[in-house]
């Protein structure tokens, strides 16, 4: 998916982009971008899989439209303390509305990645008795004849 390629490559800028952070920004701002760009695409790959469900999928992808957003927050945070310079921060936030764009398209058109999945909803349907699902029958012991 170009989508999930696009949030690897702009993660894996973060982490190198942090390294020249400061080393009192470890535990904040390093640690919760890092975090935040990781997430996006573990959880690209996570509704991918799950696309058989179209509610599922369209919830993994709003989460991970979410951590986006939470990654743009802190490449302005990192901005305004001088981390980034405006050259890096403009692409990089470039690549971040990007991301964003595509998920939110994809939330548009769920039916196109789960075309194979039911659009049953099974919350609301009465369970057969499962002797049913095996074309068994289930005798009860009082109506058996020796």
């Amino acid at each position: 998916m170009r989508v999930y390629q696009l949030a690897r490559a702009a993660a894996g800028e973060i982490f190198e982009a942090t390294k020249s952070f400061p080393s009192e920004e470890r535990y904040s701002i390093t640690d919760q971008i890092r975090r935040s760009s990781r997430a996006t695409k573990a959880m690209i790959s996570e509704a991918w899989a799950r696309r058989r469900y179209k509610a599922v999928f369209v919830s993994k992808i709003d989460e991970a439209l979410g951590e986006v957003t939470e990654t743009q927050s802190w490449l302005d945070d990192a901005l305004d303390c001088g981390y980034l310079d405006s050259t890096q921060f403009k692409k990089m936030d470039a690549d971040w509305r990007s991301i964003g764009a595509m998920l939110a398209r994809m939330i548009d058109r769920a039916s196109d990645s789960c075309k194979y999945s039911s659009d049953t909803d099974y919350r609301g349907m009465i369970m057969e008795d499962p002797a049913d699902w095996f074309g068994e029958k289930l005798v009860d012991p009082d109506e058996a004849s020796p």
